[in-house]
């Protein structure tokens, strides 16, 4: 490299991270115990203000005694901070400009523009944070003398411009030569004298460079479809002959072929390509050089020909009937006359390189003195060709031609396809040919060229001065710039590349180099930066590579560049924050055109990096990341400062370092990964995470002497931080939390952490008396039937349940201590709350007349809406690692809580239900007594109207104030008390007539209908069960007649079940009807297990045969047994004979009877039990025997039983007839129940 380079500077070396400071070899310490909190008792009847719930129990140094809203605001911002961390920012949506990446389930980044970002990352469009910048970082600053050079050069330029000019470029010559008066800073006089020195300087000497790439759609010359053509080419003078060039060596060149650093050589006056063979397609990418004598005037020729296997009187550049010394020795390349035709053979065919030797030879000739004649002739011979007559078979060799004058090829050069030409009318041609062609300078009569100075180096200073001199003109701080150069620059650096003869290569290489190191002295936009590199990509697979100090001069801007953006990587946080989408977009921009120097690593002879880039990336990413988190904990937590001042600093620093890794997780992560290959997430979260655990060990260790509620509240919020970033780790799919720093950092905070739920406990004690406090016990709003105090006691016990769901320990011994202790301490706050409520609503007055209170109502709302609360945040209290196969089943300690506070809140409820419904009690008897007043004469409809108004108002101001659960629980009382209402009324009414008992049936379905309210009320198998059923029972009875009554308390007897088979003893009997002697057998076998009624333990049994109903058995008396003494196992075997007939025992409700009594001697016979047996059921009654009177069927076991409730309403509706057999047959059976006792 000569002075007029750049110096070349340092590479970057690869840096080693820091090292990482060993974690801390902690033992464990002995974890300080704090005293447990009482356990929950299930109904405790202490105040408040009792030993045992007294908030004042515990310390008051952090959290003093008030009414909790403070200890909770700050709960809800420890809560608030962790919504954020409940799952991943979501890698599958797009961030920035990104995909997914199926390997990673990352995004990776592709599109131009950014796109919506990802939740809440992104949250800014706002302009990037200035990026620093170096003006020493540029190239050198030139001399005067230097400066004065590259004035001339670009006047030269300018002033000696050829070609076409562009629609986008200025073809006004003054306006050229006045924009490089601005750009170099010259005064008038000092422009024109520069501009009069160029002019005096000597013309620069042109040269037209021509590709003949390829030609397609040619004439078919062979019988097999196909032509053999190639090129002949050539400049042609005004005059129309070629012109002679000076002495040099003919050498073809190929681009593809030919050496890397060689260029085209000219060749003499005509040069031809290389035959392609059958082929109307034919593809030659040769390439050739022209001087040029006069840019107006010359003209550039070329013909194509096709090449035949036996051509006869046929030359190469056209046919000719020449003869001379020697012309016929040149082959059937060279040119052939008619008196010596020679026929190739196909090994001449094959030889390309003969059609080129006979052009130089052909040349030589022409060069001789008096030989010019010749080629005159070949010209002449050639143009005469096209007009021949149809007998000269010469005429179809030809295939086409063009001529493009030199003047109107463009100034920047063109590659198009030129349509071919005939030579005239008579030519058939066809098909297009593509040329490259584009007018260079080879001489130049400048300071720098007389210097040695090569083009590439002038155009890169000349780039450089217009860069700075355009971006000037853009806003100081704009970083958008993306190098958009007026069309004057545009104009004068075209026409400077295109005469220093510089490749498309070297032009997006050279402007690179400019831009880059214009880049770190004032920063442009990285997307113009990347389409550079992409340009460069694109023409380096295309061309030759560079010449070897152009190439160092490349890999010296590559490392320039790649130093500066890795300062930048180091700095990530500062100069492309995660929130800040155009930042994210520089960065995204920024590393893909590292990535694009990586890729030219392995085309450079000369490499550019000594490591590979992702390495010093990744190093340089380390590096940052640790001066980062030094300026956080020299900020936030310094360590000078003493143990509590650093807790609180420390906190504040996790919850950054936990934001910063998920910016790397949704951010950064797929940005590096998908461009340079660089685990950025990885990298970063065990370094920071690290780092972190060092300093929470040592804390930790330096405050657990020094426990205080300060110190615990401060270390419960750190352990939460530092369980999250554990977690965010866990939750990625193939990690595992157990390799970090932070695996077992639970077991410090242990202590801490029972300190504080103590505080919690005490707190929502306090939090829910000063609830209760100031609650009116009025609905909140129109959309809420709880009160205030409700609410807050929900939001509690919810928060209380989301904080177990984020502390989520780790150790599952020591979470079933914690989640039994907190589960006992929320049931504990639940009654405690419950309490309050019963004595606020206590001490408020009661409103006269107010049948339904609205405070009550409020306050069954409350226990309905605490119940249910307190319920969820329960089941929430599940600690982990559960016994396999229990999912969704709670561990059996707050299993119980639940259960106990579920039946607490239940009997709070129904307890408030029946001091809401006590009020209605009066009301509802004087409306039922108002129908059981009212004469027969007045419609059912009209007597039940009152009740019915009465309970449509209470019903419809029920249902506006309670919430479904609780109007269910008070719908259920009231349909009670209106059971119960109505049975007084019949029991207090005697003897009176059948409409009587109507009207109240007809009330009865009548409140069936109002309380199962279509659906919508209380379900019909819940009204019709219960009292219901006795009711329905003694209305219907009492409209039948004393006999139907009698027949339904036998009825009863047949239906009644024993409860408890084997308490009152089992009776064995065997039964059989004889028909011819119409009469019913009935057979007492024995009993067993009868009861003991004697005060030796024994009893005296004798049974009762009867039949019933009596009047069914009109003229039948009852028969007994012997008394089998001091046994509860008496064998009977005795035989009674009852004259009936047939037709009597088949009735409804026919059964024998057998009662079972204790014989005693000195009082009245006890009463052991009975048993019945229907009599339609027997053997010869339901069918009647034939063959006479055999004694027939199994013997049959009874358990004995008592009378049940649905047996004695038959009874007492006896009781209320006055006729005399009604009197007379509760008269008997009133008898045997005194011989009855109590239910052993």
């Amino acid at each position: 490299m000569n002075e007029w380079t750049p110096e070349a500077t340092a590479m970057l070396s690869a840096r080693r991270s820091p090292t990482m400071s060993t974690l801390l070899d902690i033992k464990s310490s002995v974890l300080r115990q704090v005293q447990v909190c009482p356990s929950f008792r299930r109904r405790t009847e202490e105040e408040p203000g009792s030993a045992s719930t007294d908030p004042q129990e515990a310390a008051t140094e952090a959290w003093k005694p008030g009414d909790g809203v403070e200890f909770f605001a700050q709960m809800r911002l420890i809560l608030k901070k962790g919504e954020g961390r409940q799952s991943l920012p979501c890698p599958e949506v797009r961030i920035g400009l990104g995909h997914c990446c199926p390997a990673w389930g990352i995004p990776t980044l592709g599109s131009p523009h950014p796109s919506t970002p990802s939740q809440v990352l992104l949250r800014s469009g706002s302009p990037a944070p200035a990026e620093p910048v170096d003006p020493s970082r540029g190239l050198r600053a030139l001399t005067q003398e230097e400066v004065e050079m590259l004035y001339e050069e670009a006047l030269y330029t300018v002033l000696h411009r050829a070609g076409t000019m562009g629609p986008d470029q200025v073809d006004d010559q003054e306006a050229l030569l006045s924009y490089l008066q601005q750009v170099f800073s010259t005064s008038p006089e000092e422009h024109a004298e520069a501009v009069e020195h160029v002019k005096k300087a000597k013309a620069p000497t042109y040269a037209l460079k021509v590709s003949v790439m390829r030609a397609k759609n040619l004439l078919a010359k062979d019988p097999n479809g196909f032509s053999d053509p190639y090129c002949m080419l050539g400049i042609l003078p005004a005059s129309g002959a070629p012109r002679e060039q000076g002495s040099h060596k003919e050498q073809r060149f190929s681009f593809r072929k030919g050496s890397k650093r060689g260029g085209p050589l000219p060749a003499k006056c005509i040069q031809v390509t290389e035959v392609k063979s059958s082929t109307l397609n034919p593809v030659w990418n040769e390439h050739f050089l022209f001087e040029i004598e006069d840019v107006s005037t010359d003209q550039l020729h070329l013909d194509i020909w096709y090449r035949p296997l036996c051509p006869v009187g046929q030359g190469v550049w056209g046919a000719s009937g020449l003869g001379g010394a020697g012309a016929g020795t040149q082959g059937r390349a060279g040119l052939q006359t008619s008196q010596d035709p020679p026929c190739p053979t196909p090994r001449d065919h094959d030889d390309d390189v003969s059609l080129v030797e006979a052009c130089r030879k052909l040349n030589e000739v022409i060069g001789l003195k008096g030989m010019s004649r010749y080629f005159k002739q070949i010209v002449k011979s050639a143009r005469a060709n096209g007009t021949a007559g149809p007998t000269e078979d010469h005429t179809d060799d030809f295939l086409g031609c063009l001529n493009i004058p030199v003047r109107e090829v463009p100034v920047a050069g063109e590659d198009r396809w030129f349509k071919l030409e005939p030579r005239s009318s008579a030519s058939r041609v066809q098909g297009d040919c593509q040329l490259v062609l584009k007018l260079i300078t080879t001489q130049r009569d400048t300071g720098m060229s007389q210097r040695g100075r090569s083009g590439f180096l002038s155009y890169l200073l000349l780039l450089s001065r217009l860069l700075q001199f355009e971006h000037r003109a853009e806003e100081p701080n704009s970083s958008s710039w993306r190098g958009e150069l007026s069309a004057p620059a545009a104009t004068v650096l075209c026409l400077h590349g295109a005469q220093s003869n510089l490749s498309v290569l070297q032009l997006a290489v050279l402007h690179w180099q400019v831009s880059s190191r214009h880049h770190q002295t004032r920063t442009l936009d990285y997307a113009y930066l990347l389409g550079l590199l992409e340009d460069m990509q694109a023409h380096w697979e295309e061309a030759a590579s560079l010449p070897q100090e152009q190439e160092e001069s490349l890999a010296d801007s590559f490392s320039a560049f790649s130093e500066f953006g890795l300062r930048l990587l180091r700095q990530l946080r500062d100069y492309f924050p995660a929130t800040n989408s155009t930042a994210v977009y520089r960065l995204e921009l920024l590393l893909k055109c590292l990535g694009k120097l990586q890729l030219f690593q392995p085309a450079f002879e000369i490499c550019p990096f000594e490591t590979e880039l992702n390495m010093d990336i990744a190093a340089a990413l380390k590096r940052g990341n640790r001066e980062w988190y030094d300026r956080l904990l020299n900020t936030k937590s310094p360590r000078e400062q003493p143990g509590p001042q650093r807790l609180v600093g420390l906190v504040a620093l996790a919850d950054t370092v936990y934001e910063d890794l998920q910016s790397c997780y949704g951010i950064y992560a797929s940005l590096f990964h998908s461009i340079v290959k660089v685990d950025f997430f990885t990298l970063t979260f065990r370094q920071l995470e690290r780092l972190v655990a060092e300093e929470a060990w040592v804390l930790t260790e330096e405050l657990s002497p020094k426990m205080t509620l300060e110190v615990a509240s401060g270390l419960f919020e750190l352990y939460l931080t530092l369980a999250d970033i554990q977690r965010f780790w866990s939750s990625i799919p193939g990690r595992d939390s157990r390799s970090l720093a932070l695996a077992g950092i639970h077991a410090p905070f242990l202590p801490a952490v029972k300190l504080w739920l103590q505080v919690l406990r005490d707190q929502t004690k306090w939090r829910l008396q000063g609830a209760v406090d100031v609650d009116t016990l009025e609905p909140m709003d129109a959309s809420s039937k709880h009160s205030s105090s409700a609410a807050t006691a929900s939001l509690c016990f919810s928060h209380t349940q989301d904080l177990w769901a984020r502390l989520a320990w780790p150790d599952p011994a020591q979470a079933q201590v914690l989640g039994t202790q907190l589960g006992q301490d929320l049931c504990e706050a639940a009654l405690f709350y419950t309490q309050l409520l019963r004595k606020k609503v206590d001490a408020q007055p009661g409103a006269t007349g107010e049948a339904v209170s609205e405070p009550l109502c409020v306050v069954l709302n409350n226990v309905e809406l605490l119940r249910k609360a307190a319920g969820q945040a329960l089941r929430g209290l599940a600690w982990p690692e559960r016994a396999a196969g229990l999912e969704g089943v709670l561990p059996r300690p707050l299993l119980s809580c639940t259960q106990a506070l579920d039946e607490d809140l239940q009997q709070e409820a129904h307890t408030v239900t029946a001091h809401l419904t006590s009020k209605m009690v009066g009301d509802i008897r004087k409306y039922v007594q108002h129908i059981s007043l009212s004469p027969d004469s007045i419609q059912n409809d009209e007597a039940v109207a009152p009740l019915m108004k009465y309970l449509d108002e209470k019903l419809a101001l029920l249902n506006a104030s309670l919430v479904k659960e609780n109007l269910s629980r008070v719908l259920e009382a009231l349909w009670e008390l209106l059971l119960q209402a109505i049975l007084q009324a019949l029991g207090a009414n005697r003897d009176v007539s059948a409409d009587f008992y109507g009207r109240f049936h007809f009330t009865l379905e009548a409140l069936v209908s109002v309380f199962h309210a279509e659906g919508q009320g209380l379900p019909l198998e819940s009204l019709r069960d219960g009292s219901y059923k006795r009711l329905a029972e003694e209305l219907r009875l009492h409209r039948c007649s004393t006999r139907e009554c009698i027949e339904q308390y036998y009825l009863d007897k047949l239906k009644q079940k024993s409860l408890e088979q084997n308490r009152f003893g089992r009776l064995s009997v065997r039964c059989h009807y004889e028909a011819a002697e119409q009469r019913l057998v009935v057979e007492v076998l024995h009993a067993a297990d009868l009861l003991p009624l004697d005060a030796n333990g024994l009893s005296d049994p004798f049974v009762i045969v009867e039949l019933g109903p009596p009047h069914f058995f009109p003229l039948v008396r009852s028969q007994r047994t012997q008394v089998k003494s001091r046994t509860l196992h008496p064998v009977y075997d005795e035989l009674f004979y009852f004259s009936v007939p047939a037709e009597a025992c088949r009735r409804c409700g026919a059964c024998v009877l057998f009662t079972v009594m204790d014989h005693d001697w000195l009082s009245t016979n006890d009463f052991a039990g009975e048993a019945a047996l229907g009599l339609g059921s027997i053997g010869g009654v339901a069918r009647p025997q034939v063959g006479g009177s055999a004694r027939a069927g199994q013997p049959i076991t009874l358990h004995l039983r008592r009378p049940r409730a649905q047996v004695r309403s038959a009874l007492r509706m006896l009781e209320g007839r006055a006729n005399k057999e009604a009197q007379e047959f509760v008269k008997r059976l009133k008898e045997l129940e005194k011989c009855m006792e109590a239910d052993p």
